[in-house]
């Protein structure tokens, strides 16, 4: 394509040298409209030339841009009278502009978002808190390989756990009949995800549902 368009150049300059010797009008009209017509052409070729060009860079800023999305499920959490806080360990995030990480609240729930880490997104969610939170008085802040986020309480009391979803595990747990207990674990823990099943709303069920056929191939059906 290179060899091309200076071909057509030498064209046209030839043209437009001829055009400048030509004596009789209709000749130069005639040379005019063959000189536009190779401009035309040279027009085209550069574009096109500009679109080749372009593409393996656009191609590679897309395989370099590329980030897969981790859903993080793992943070220490303690508190204070004020705050609940959340311990997320990410390394090298502090090497991070800080747009790129963010997190928002709502009255019982939160959500950290950090994008472009090592070309991967991570995404923690915490649904149905235990208790209600204030959002506007919620923070985050990052430290050397980790996110801390504090949740200002609402309210100054002790949380016995981060969600209702844990609570009502232990409790189901503490209630649970002694004819349902065993000394396998694992006959316990069906026994536990059942009361919770049962007592639970349509959301809580559809939690633990979702959450056994993930997690076993094989079992009782509630």
């Amino acid at each position: 394509m290179a060899e091309k368009i200076a071909e057509l150049k030498k064209d046209i300059a030839e043209l437009e040298e001829l055009q400048k010797q030509a004596v009789r009008i209709k000749v130069r009209d005639i040379l005019s409209i063959e000189t536009r017509k190779l401009i035309s052409d040279l027009i085209k070729l550069e574009e096109q030339q500009k679109s080749v060009s372009a593409a393996p860079a656009s191609l590679a800023n897309q395989a370099t841009n590329k980030c897969y999305l981790v859903t993080l499920n793992n943070y220490a959490w303690d508190q204070s009278n004020k705050f609940v806080k959340f311990y997320v360990t990410l390394q090298n995030v502090q090497n991070l502009p800080a747009e790129n990480i963010t997190c928002s609240f709502t009255s019982k729930s939160l959500e950290l978002n950090v994008k472009g880490l090592e070309n991967k997104d991570y995404v923690l969610k915490i649904n149905k808190l235990l208790n209600v939170i204030n959002p506007e008085d919620s923070t985050w802040k990052v430290k050397t390989d980790m996110v801390i986020i504090s949740a200002a309480k609402q309210e100054q009391k002790e949380w016995s756990h981060v969600t209702e979803i844990e609570k009502r595990a232990s409790d189901s747990k503490k209630l649970a009949p002694e004819s349902e207990k065993s000394d396998d674990p694992s006959e316990g823990l069906l026994n536990i995800m059942k009361n919770m099943y049962q007592q639970g709303d349509d959301e809580l069920k559809r939690t633990i549902t979702k959450a056994w056929t993930e997690s076993m191939s094989k079992g009782p059906a509630f």
